[in-house]
Parts: structure tokens; sequence; C-alpha cells
């Protein structure tokens, strides 16, 4: 088992929790850079971050900051220009051919001439699964999301909230052991987004799946996660972890939104952004 990042422990955060034999991911001093036609562009710089297996974390900051970069990095969408990345004691382009993880973003990405059960499907088509291990497990998902009475709609006759479920479901197809979300309710209201968070909940306990999820809100990072990560503006570090110690996934409901635990993190974790943003303007690395 990894030890937590010399960076956590200098901050004075929590050590992670032990939830599962073996990391899901692990950054070791990680770092990004763009090289565009005005010269370098430092995306991320020394990030050392561990994410358990079966754990939620949340990662936050200024918009710039590297989370979405931090996300793609470890999905093998884009590759690191230093440091060390595994997933589940692979390398990144190792644990996305073996599928250790499922992803969705802001945009729910569906394929308009697909039905909700063929958009479901579409990752098992891809590994040639049987028709009926398909059929069964888009059934399966398509409960767990709730949405089994609309598996022959499309998707221009769902609502936004909907749609977002049957991605997940599709992120969900193949089993996987970690769930990479980018902004997944950003572009939802208010009332479908915290409903959509309390049902992230509830598939988050029944798969027992870790979670790295990218967001601006503080609220909904603190009602969802184990720990917030908080980010430094650009050059993106791990500048503090914010352990959130407000129950397990199944113990947490609508009604925690109105305790004083969850107000008090809520704070820890602006109190911390702000302290990022400071320090942020002393600092400049190139």
């Amino acid at each position: 088992m990894s030890t937590p990042s010399a960076l956590t422990a200098a901050t004075g955060s929590a050590a992670a929790p032990t939830l599962g034999p073996a990391p899901a991911v692990v950054a070791e001093r990680l770092g990004k850079v763009y090289r565009t036609g005005a010269g370098e562009v430092v995306a991320l710089h020394d990030v050392d971050l561990t994410v358990h297996a079966g754990e939620f974390v949340s990662l936050i900051g200024p918009s710039g900051c590297g989370k979405s970069t931090l996300m793609r990095l470890v999905a093998d969408l884009e590759q690191p220009s230093a440091g060390a990345l595994r997933v589940f004691g692979r390398d990144a382009e190792q644990a996305r051919r073996a599928q250790d993880y499922g992803i969705a973003f802001q945009q729910a990405g569906l394929l308009p001439w697909r039905t909700v059960r063929g958009n479901v499907e579409l990752p098992l088509e891809l590994t040639r699964e049987p028709r009926r291990a398909r059929a069964a497990r888009a059934d399966e998902l398509l409960d767990l999301v709730g949405l089994r009475e609309f598996a022959g709609h499309h998707p221009h006759q769902l609502s936004g909230g909907m749609q977002q479920r049957v991605a997940i479901a599709r992120s969900l197809a193949r089993s996987p052991s970690l769930l990479l979300m980018d902004e997944p309710f950003g572009a939802l209201d208010e009332m479908t987004r915290e409903r959509m968070q309390s049902e992230l909940l509830r598939i988050r306990e029944r798969t027992q799946a870790a979670v790295i999820f990218v967001t601006h809100s503080i609220p909904e990072a603190v009602y969802l996660s184990d720990r917030v990560v908080i980010m430094s503006p650009r050059p993106g570090r791990v500048r503090q972890i914010v352990p959130v110690t407000l129950g397990a996934a199944g113990e947490r409901s609508e009604g925690l939104r109105e305790d004083a635990a969850f107000y008090d993190r809520v704070s820890a974790v602006r109190e911390a952004l702000h302290g990022a943003a400071v320090a942020a303007r002393g600092m400049d690395v190139r």
C-alpha cells in the first residue's frame, strides 16, 4: 500500500483512509506542460495524490487550475510531461486497455440515433459481447439508474438529468473499478443537480467503485466526497486535502445539507480555497 504523499503531510491534511488493498490511482510528482506558439504553459506541477479503491475524491479549484487535465492524464487521453501515474498498479495506457475505468463528462455525449438501451450497450458492443449478455447488462444498469421504462426512447425524448443518468449507466457497462467524472452535473438546474448527487451516492454504494469527481461547487464536493482535493491556480498543484467525515455514501441523505457538520466542512473547503488563491499570488513556476 502506498504511503500518503509528502505534500499531503506537509500541508497538515489527514492521511487517506485505507479503503482497499490497492490504490485506484497514485500520482507522484506529476506534471503537464503544453507547448504553444506563445511558449510553454505549465498546467500541472509536482502533483502527488493517492486515491484508494472505493474512495470518492473531488477535485476543486479555480478555472484553469488543471483539474480536467489531471482527469485526462488518468484516463490516458493525454500523456504527462513529468512524474509517474499508476491506475490499479498499471500505467494509464494499460489501465485504459483493461477498461479499469468509466468516464462521464459534463455533456452526456449520447448518440442521438441510438435508443437509451443502445447507448448503454455501446461499450459492450465494441468489445463484442454476445447480444443476450449485452441486453441483460443494459437491463441491470437501467434498473440501477431508474430508467428501465425508457429503454426504447431516444436521447431527445429525455430531460437533461435523465440523459446524464444514461451516460452514467453507459460508463458502468464494463463494471469498472474507477469512475472519472468531469463536472457531470454542471449543466443541470439546481434541483436536478441535487437529485443527481443523491442518485450518484446510491449508485456508488451499490457498485463500490472509486470516483474522481471534478466540480466547481463546494457544497457538491462536500456532499459527495470522502476527501476534497484543493488545487492551486495554475500551475495546478495539490494545495490541501480536506477530509469529509459525514458518514458512508449510504448514510447521506438530503437532510445532511442542513446539518451543522455539513456547513463546517463547506467552510473548511472554502477557507482552503481562499488560502490557495492567496498563496498563488506570490508564486510563479515556469
